[in-house]
């Protein structure tokens, strides 16, 4: 019977970014190895590999076939999976490394998003037992068609996050260019705290509005398994890190989270574009003509606000990603004879800032600061959304810095408020 503990860690990359860096990565395994647990291990491409990739496909085709285009970005977290193996090897450790359709880690066939289904763990876990190291190749899987598939963009995280679901691991590391989860990102606000704890359905909104540190589904899939996700600094030296002993930020269950804050923090996303299809009539089922073939065609809608525009017209307002804007206007386009809209209006100079926080199912108050505090710089709220937890505005892009500032601050995020 097996005793020892079993973690699985995740590289993002930054973290393997060079034969250097890849290393470091290869050392920070073996501390763990030698503190006696045993280590899968789930790296992402090679920073700025997966762009260089895209560019390839972009350059070739605006609309290109989703089969083609997972086939290539996949090859960057293969080369990554083999030469930590081989730095692993050269350390004295048994390794090597899995491509997701060898494990096999199964999706669906949403191409460029796909969704996992199942993992064969097994093998995985008789190579661990066998005293190995598996270097598993993050963000990819295989379809039901025997195609790769990719899991969107930091899919490694969701990997990561279902492998240690799989391989019952008692934690999943995320080592990032990051030493935890702050209150907003630092680079805007240098006053931002980090959260040494912060709870599962803090982390969801967070992620999903535009925070960096982990993939929304990542954190999906550890709210539903209950993996305990710890992240941390690949840049930061010292011994192997158990739970809270490092700088780093606990994703956790909200009864381990002792003082609920009123807002825990903000967020902001660039990659959001608005679509407004105007002149629409005004009558049952417009919507569904709208949103269901979007839908049927992968293309994720967030924000939605329908105005009446007289004369039996209406207008509707919705957001989208940026990757995903030509892929809507073109289904939009084809559905033009049943939804009979006058015009369609896109703008991509906007963003999505977010006000998130456990807090707020027991305080009132929170979106009217939010509001005031916009209205008192001038500016204009586009749409707005909420949830029991959150409330996102759309904002012009020129703005972003300004009203991440000014919120930090109105809801006494500061450190040296906070302090």
């Amino acid at each position: 019977m097996n005793t020892k503990p079993r973690i699985v860690m995740k590289f993002g990359g930054t973290s393997v970014a060079d034969l250097d860096r890849i290393r470091t990565v290869a050392q920070k395994v073996k501390k763990q190895v030698m503190a006696g647990c045993e280590v899968a291990v789930v790296v992402s491409a090679m920073s700025g590999e997966t762009n260089r990739l895209v560019g390839y496909c972009n350059s070739l085709a605006k609309l290109y076939d989703p089969q083609e285009y997972d086939s290539i970005v996949a090859t960057g977290e293969q080369v990554t999976s083999g030469l930590l193996a081989i730095a692993l090897q050269e350390l004295g450790l048994k390794s090597r490394s899995w491509q997701g359709w060898q494990i096999p880690l199964k999706t669906d066939h949403a191409y460029g998003k796909a969704r996992i289904e199942t993992i064969e763990s097994s093998v995985l876990v008789d190579s661990m037992q066998n005293g190995y190291v598996p270097v598993i190749a993050g963000f990819q899987g295989i379809s039901e068609e025997g195609r790769i598939t990719t899991l969107g963009r930091g899919g490694s995280d969701t990997s990561a996050v279902a492998l240690a679901a799989s391989l019952s691991a008692s934690r999943c590391d995320i080592y990032t260019d990051v030493d935890g989860i702050y209150t907003t990102d630092p680079r805007i606000v240098p006053e931002a705290r980090r959260l040494e704890k912060i709870t599962y359905e803090e982390m969801l909104e967070l992620a999903s509005v535009g925070a960096k540190v982990l993939q929304t589904r990542s954190v999906e899939l550890a709210m539903k398994e209950k993996v305990r996700v710890q992240v941390l600094s690949s840049f930061v030296e010292g011994p192997a890190p158990m739970e809270g002993e490092l700088p780093g930020s606990l994703v956790v269950d909200e009864e381990e989270v002792m003082e609920k804050e009123k807002v825990t923090g903000i967020a902001y996303s660039r990659d959001e574009a608005k679509i407004s299809v105007r002149n629409v009539p005004d009558r049952p089922g417009v919507a569904a003509a709208i949103f269901v073939p979007l839908a049927q065609a992968n293309v994720n809608v967030d924000m939605i606000v329908q105005s009446s525009g007289g004369d039996g017209l209406t207008n509707m307002v919705f957001t989208t990603s940026k990757t995903d804007l030509a892929r809507a206007i073109q289904i939009l386009e084809l559905e033009r004879g049943n939804i009979q809209y006058g015009e369609i209006v896109t703008d991509d100079s906007v963003v999505k800032i977010s006000v998130v926080g456990i807090g707020m199912r027991s305080h009132a108050g929170i979106a009217g600061t939010m509001f005031q505090t916009l209205s008192e710089r001038s500016i204009n709220v586009q749409v707005i959304s909420t949830s029991e937890i959150k409330v996102s505005v759309l904002i012009a892009a020129e703005y972003t810095e300004l009203a991440v500032r000014a919120l930090h601050k109105a809801y006494g995020l500061d450190m040296a408020q906070a302090g």
